[in-house]
């Protein structure tokens, strides 16, 4: 074992170092030290205030302030959005301004935006009466001159005939009434006239009949265009509408019902020549308001774009500040009430950069007294923190979405690096479309710089974080493509001729029979000549479920492996002998048997049925293997595995929980008290303790946990080796459907003499290619070999019951929301 201590630290495999520290900070200078200390963004706080309520805190009118200032830039981007300005993406240049400066320069600028917006809408309003006004004149003009031509032919007509004047006028039309009359008398005829919604005319003119008992006339006309509302703003259909009628009671009765209505009623003159002059002293408003409007917008676009200069500038400032003042409320007052006391969580290598911003901190705020800064010992758990850049991000997001490691635990994604995109290429592996998924991945590579300040949909976003996923799975797929040999399921002779020849020199079924062998085997990947013939099928088939075998069993292996590192790291001597030792045995006492089978068979070219050898071995051990015998000795050795197999399980299962009953009974209640309070008698210490306090051991509890994962593991090891037969049947399936799409669309489409039919075929092949191989057989594959990593690989090592280091930063609050 001394090699692994020689080999060299891995940066990676393990989270960062922590210490828990502790900062007595004098009140003058926590604000300036809290500040820094965001600005370097290493150090984790803890909130020492759980059981206070937001309202109870210290800085809680700080924190009001801020989130004030907050509301007013939000209602400035709102307007700025509304207004369609532009703001400049570099803030002008000006000099820094404290926190109460900014507080008033807001409030300045919201009152006069509030200001002018009132301003603008009561104008507005105005304008849309006005323009209401115009079109009402127009439309009721023209009713009424139609209703007078009406009734000056009715007159004529009566005065022809002779009509009888002594006729109870109360039974004459009530329009010839007032016609009859003029517009003289306080007994005529009068109108009101207006505009009313579209939607409401129907129910307008009937509440009307029944309100004056038919004693009205209801004449309307569509405005013709959409007409924008006074009130509300929107454009709506309306119609004009004149409602003639007699007498102050229906008068107060129609206007009554215009009001509930929401109609809105505008003065029209009978004369003509007074409807002129009103339809000209509106029009003449309309332009002045237009004039009015228009240098109102003027001045407030202005406005927006001032403020819009500075706005990302003052946004970041405030959400700083109010950071920092969330942070301070995480503190608590010592006993003199003088100083803050803070607790948290640093990286090791932090050390050294926090005491810098802390001493610079007290220099800048002139204080007297130093900030004190030391570890301290805790039994909490450390939080975990992997240095990571934008090449290694994405697989650490991929393994932290299984569960975020514990302390100083194995990092999958160090080995998740290779060994993710190769799984997904083996089951995509075709190097027409590794070139197809590369060209996707270098375009987000090379436009990185601009794509990360745009903001992208879900799926962009998602392929944009993981582009270096995507590169490497697209390089790993051309090298598996070049394996299998297909680059679009067509075979290719890249790296030289075929081992295969037609039998005879005039045989046009070379394909499919008459091959023999003629040469060396093909030097890379599978031989062309394999496309296309009887026995094609069969043997991509035993190529990739036994590779797939292989790519298992090493991988499950690899996770076994990292279990032994893992506690070897933590000092955990039970866990490697009753968990690493007899795993390692059982897993590779069959399944490493098999593998061992898979390559003796490939290197002599054997005819053995390994399903009838691994079959029997559990029926039958000590039968004859007869033709399915591969070496010598096979039988007894197989015996012997068999036997260390069977072993194995109670190897696992008994001994662990025993060994650790008869500890905790030799630790606290048998001679070893004197090691109380020592560090031999720190919980974290003991073996698979899992941070057990001593006074509560359960060795129910502990069997049976120990119970289930021995059986989850012998299970699995089954189980978990099938599943990693999905590389054979994915990798398949993408094979055939290529093949299918190639065939029965390409070459069936580029049979016909019709170039229409060829674009056609060519345009249909190049869509199936695109959305269902390149889109949904990646998802397909890429869920695989996600599935692969956490369930097969990680559940060998990982716990991944721990928690991330999130450190007080200025750098995460651009990804926060306010």
């Amino acid at each position: 074992m001394g090699v692994f201590d020689r080999l060299p630290p891995m940066d990676h495999l393990r989270s960062e170092k922590m210490c828990f520290v502790q900062l007595i900070i004098p009140a003058e200078s926590a604000r300036v030290a809290v500040t820094y200390l965001g600005e370097l963004g290493l150090l984790q706080f803890k909130d020492l205030n759980e059981d206070k309520s937001p309202f109870q805190r210290i800085f809680v009118n700080q924190v009001k302030r801020c989130a004030e200032m907050s509301r007013k830039l939000r209602f400035f981007s709102d307007q700025i959005n509304k207004a369609g300005v532009r703001s400049s993406v570099r803030p002008a240049l000006e000099p820094d301004i404290d926190l109460e400066e900014l507080e008033a320069r807001l409030g300045e600028h919201e009152h006069e935006l509030l200001e002018m917006n009132t301003n603008s809408d009561k104008l507005q309003q105005t304008y849309n009466e006005l323009l209401e006004f115009k079109l009402v004149l127009t439309k009721a003009g023209g009713i009424l001159a139609s209703s007078h031509n009406h009734a000056a032919s009715a007159e004529r007509e009566l005065d022809e005939n002779i009509y009888d004047r002594e006729v109870d006028e109360g039974n004459a039309y009530l329009l010839e009434q007032g016609v009859h009359q003029g517009s003289s008398g306080n007994s005529g005829v009068r109108f009101v006239s207006g505009m009313i919604l579209k939607s409401k005319a129907l129910a307008f003119e009937r509440m009307l009949f029944r309100a004056t008992r038919g004693n009205m006339l209801f004449n309307q006309a569509p405005a013709g265009e959409p007409v924008t509302d006074p009130i509300s703003g929107e454009e709506v259909e309306k119609t004009v509408f004149v409602v003639f009628f007699s007498g102050e009671q229906a008068k107060a009765k129609i206007l009554k019902i215009c009001d509930s209505f929401g109609a809105s009623c505008y003065p029209v003159p009978e004369e003509m020549i007074k409807q002129r002059q009103i339809f000209n002293e509106v029009s003449a408003r309309l332009s002045d308001l237009e004039v009015t409007l228009d240098a109102g917008i003027q001045h407030r676009n202005k406005a927006l774009e001032s403020v819009g200069s500075q706005l990302w500038r003052w946004t970041i400032m405030v959400k700083k500040e109010k950071a920092v003042y969330d942070t301070l409320n995480m503190l608590n007052f010592d006993v003199t009430k003088k100083c803050l006391v803070g607790e948290g969580w640093c990286p090791i290598f932090a050390k050294s950069q926090i005491k810098d911003c802390l001493q610079r901190a007290t220099l800048h705020s002139n204080s007297q007294v130093g900030i004190i800064f030391h570890e301290m010992d805790t039994l909490e758990s450390p939080p975990t923190y992997f240095r990571t850049d934008k090449f290694t991000n994405a697989f650490q997001e991929i393994v932290d979405a299984y569960g975020v490691a514990r302390y100083q635990e194995a990092n999958p994604a160090v080995y998740s690096v290779v060994t993710f995109p190769f799984l997904f290429a083996v089951m995509f592996g075709d190097w027409g479309h590794g070139i197809c998924l590369l060209l996707g991945a270098l375009v987000l590579i090379l436009r990185e710089k601009k794509l990360s300040s745009q903001k992208l949909g879900s799926f962009m976003e998602m392929a944009f974080g993981g582009r270096y996923v995507i590169l490497l799975m697209a390089i790993f797929s051309i090298y598996c493509g070049l394996i299998y040999n297909e680059f679009f399921s067509v075979p290719f002779h890249i790296f030289g001729k075929s081992a295969y020849e037609c039998r005879e020199k005039g045989c046009s079924d070379a394909h499919t029979a008459g091959l023999i062998k003629v040469r060396d085997p093909y030097p890379f990947g599978v031989d062309p000549s394999w496309r296309g013939s009887r026995s094609e099928l069969p043997f991509l088939n035993s190529l990739k479920m036994k590779m797939s075998i292989l790519m298992g069993v090493a991988q499950m292996n690899l996770g076994i492996v990292l279990s032994y590192f893992d506690a070897r790291f933590h000092g955990n001597a039970l866990d490697i002998r009753y968990q690493f030792i007899p795993q390692m045995i059982f897993l590779n006492s069959l399944f490493g048997y098999l593998a061992l089978l898979i390559l003796i068979k490939w290197c002599t070219g054997s005819q053995a049925d390994l399903y009838h050898v691994m079959i029997y071995m559990f029926l039958d051990p000590a039968g004859d293997l007869g033709e399915n015998q591969l070496f010598w000795g096979q039988k007894e050795l197989q015996i012997l595995l068999l036997l260390m197999a069977l072993v194995a399980v109670p190897w696992m299962l008994f001994p662990k929980p025993f060994i650790l009953k008869k500890l905790h009974k030799e630790r606290f209640q048998g001679h070893t008290y004197r090691f109380l309070g020592t560090s031999e008698m720190d919980p974290d210490s003991e073996p698979d303790s899992a941070r057990a306090r001593h006074d509560d051991f359960n060795f129910s509890e502990v069997f049976v946990h120990q119970m289930i994962h021995s059986i989850e593991f012998v299970l699995g090891a089954v189980s978990n080796t099938a599943s990693y037969l999905r590389l054979w049947a994915l990798s398949l399936a993408h094979s055939e459907l290529s093949t299918v799409f190639y065939e029965k669309l390409l070459l069936l489409a580029w049979g016909y003499d019709s170039l229409i039919v060829k674009s056609a075929g060519l345009v249909v092949f190049a869509f199936a290619t695109a959305f269902i191989l390149l889109m949904m057989e990646t998802l397909s594959a890429f869920l695989h070999a996600l599935r692969l990593h956490w369930v097969e690989f990680m559940n060998k090592f990982y716990h991944g019951d721990g928690y991330k280091f999130k450190p007080f930063s200025f750098a995460l609050l651009a990804d926060d929301e306010d």
